[in-house]
């Protein structure tokens, strides 16, 4: 449960960044203002997908990974002693919204509603699992309550566009 803590991509992390790459320079991002969560994880995966394309990357705050509290830096099989734990990319998203001294679920979608409000125009966002999901449930209109649908997965991009989301792979 990494929330906001930091870490290195992996060598796993560093081949699905190059993936995005190969989606993304399959794109005309002319125009495209290009934001990323200050976390390394992000930034480093930013630097690999976008190197091609754009010269200058902003990063902002409120796309930082959910904050997992007093669960952050511990692994899911050690919170809840006894009971089975999903080990997916996200895993139980319950968890999220539990975490003792965590963000949870309705303060992470009014930080990701803010920032929304604030995009001028078409841009592509460097961002986490969680924080991805409250984001394309919020432009997809199922809110909050709808983010178990939203799908992940690393290596992936998401192309958001009149309310509907397109997974490019």
């Amino acid at each position: 449960m990494q929330g906001a803590l930091n870490s290195p991509l992996t060598d796993r992390g560093r081949a699905q960044a190059w993936r995005q790459a190969e989606i993304l320079n399959s794109l005309d991002l002319r125009g495209f203002e290009v934001l990323c969560s200050p976390q390394g994880r992000a930034f480093e995966t930013a630097a690999i997908a976008l190197a091609r394309q754009v010269a200058e990357v902003r990063t902002d705050d409120r796309l930082r990974e959910i904050g997992m509290g007093d669960w952050a830096g511990k692994m899911r099989a050690q919170l809840l002693e006894g009971e089975q734990v999903s080990s997916g990319p996200d895993g139980e998203l319950g968890l999220y919204e539990c975490a003792p001294g965590g963000e949870g679920f309705a303060r992470l979608e009014m930080r990701v509603a803010g920032f929304l409000a604030d995009l001028k125009g078409p841009s592509v966002l460097i961002t986490h699992g969680i924080t991805s999901r409250m984001i394309r449930a919020l432009v997809t209109g199922v809110g909050r309550h709808g983010i178990a649908g939203m799908g992940c997965g690393q290596g992936v991009v998401y192309h958001l566009h009149s309310g509907m989301q397109n997974r490019l792979e």
